[in-house]
């Protein structure tokens, strides 16, 4: 089932990717695709969102990166995604660079975000961007139950996320049966509803602190 997943997250984001190829670009030593789950507020007051992130990661000869792309054409679902969006993808990007003691400095990494609404913004997204980019680099298949909400640190912290108890409305119903949060998550305002909102939907809490803790939760422990 993980290689369904896998190699259908790797043909979505390859057909989504064809209009920005050129036959004259270098051809990637290693290229691997993921798809991770982000869980979202609407500001419109409506319940939580699922979406989808689709992230290549490859190794190109001669490049002085990382170098990040962003995928915002609508075909395949594809949505625009805001300055914070960007800057957390940054920061998940120094955070894995970090963790397996690179520079990046041949790294290309694509994402695509399919998502329900036309814009997505804010930082909750980065900490499970992070870890997906790790899966990616790492070639590990992300368990299919759990989902990560939380800000990731350019050092590797997971940090707080707002919306909690509409971000576990949503991850109750995509199926999800765990959710990895801060571990200081219990100090902002609307634990005491998330932790309720947990217990009444069945969604267990794993509090992290950092995103080697995070990607053990997501893969048993990858290789």
């Amino acid at each position: 089932m993980a290689k369904l997943r896998f190699f259908l997250a790797y043909l979505a984001l390859s057909l989504s990717l064809a209009p920005l190829c050129s036959p004259f670009l270098v051809t990637a030593q290693v290229s691997r695709v993921v798809s991770v789950p982000t869980l979202g507020v609407r500001t419109d007051g409506l319940p939580g969102v699922i979406n989808q992130v689709l992230i290549q990661f490859e190794r190109i000869p001669a490049q002085h990166g990382p170098v990040i792309d962003f995928n915002e054409i609508n075909l395949g679902g594809g949505s625009l995604v805001g300055e914070e969006w960007k800057d957390g993808v940054r920061h998940a990007v120094q955070a894995v660079a970090r963790l397996v003691g690179e520079d990046g400095h041949d790294w290309r990494i694509t994402l695509k975000n399919r998502a329900v609404t036309a814009v997505t913004d804010g930082r909750s997204s980065s900490g499970a961007i992070a870890v997906g980019i790790l899966a990616a680099y790492k070639g590990d298949a992300l368990r299919s139950d759990i989902a990560v909400s939380g800000v990731i640190t350019p050092d590797g912290r997971i940090d707080v996320v707002g919306g909690l108890p509409s971000k576990l409305e949503a991850a109750a119903g995509g199926q999800y049966r765990s959710l990895v949060i801060s571990r200081h998550q219990p100090y902002t305002s609307d634990w005491p509803q998330g932790e309720e909102a947990a217990a009444r939907l069945r969604v267990a809490l794993i509090q992290v602190r950092t995103l080697a803790e995070a990607y053990e939760a997501m893969t048993g422990g990858g290789r």
